[in-house]
């Protein structure tokens, strides 16, 4: 949470540089992506232990406890599909940042691989929370549901 504020105050630093000084930072606007992207995506596995994110809701509050159970198992395993691929590509893309020293097609050309680090370990904790939910949802379908 206190990331938002750290980002704040970068993209505040740099308006005010540039606007009375006339000298703005040429790192603020990356560092600023690469703040947010840690913090969403650092911050999809707690959002999802908590029961924060949004669903659309057509027909599943309808659902009886048991129903919505099974449906959210099945969902998830969508979910769980896709963040093992993208898991894959982090690692791979995270692994190619590592070896090869890439960095970032700018003035201020950062190394890239501190963020890819933090996104493929995001991308992993949203991983076995989606395990998490998963095993939750079959116990809950099955009529013994988890705390």
């Amino acid at each position: 949470m206190y990331l938002l504020y750290v980002m704040g105050a970068i993209l505040l630093g740099s308006t005010i540089s540039r606007l009375l000084l006339g000298v703005p930072f040429n790192w603020a606007l990356e560092m600023s992506q690469f703040i947010l992207s840690a913090y969403y995506l650092l911050g999809g596995a707690y959002t999802m232990q908590l029961g924060g994110h949004v669903r659309m809701d057509l027909f599943y509050s309808r659902l009886a406890a048991r129903k919505r159970a099974v449906t959210d198992a099945i969902t998830v395993l969508f979910v769980i599909f896709y963040l093992v691929v993208l898991l894959g590509g982090g690692v791979s893309s995270t692994n190619y940042a590592i070896v090869y020293g890439q960095q970032n097609y700018s003035a201020w050309a950062p190394v890239l691989w501190p963020i890819k680090v933090i996104m493929t370990f995001g991308v992993f904790m949203l991983l076995l929370q989606c395990i998490s939910s998963f095993f939750k949802d079959v116990a809950a379908a099955r009529g013994r549901p988890i705390a």
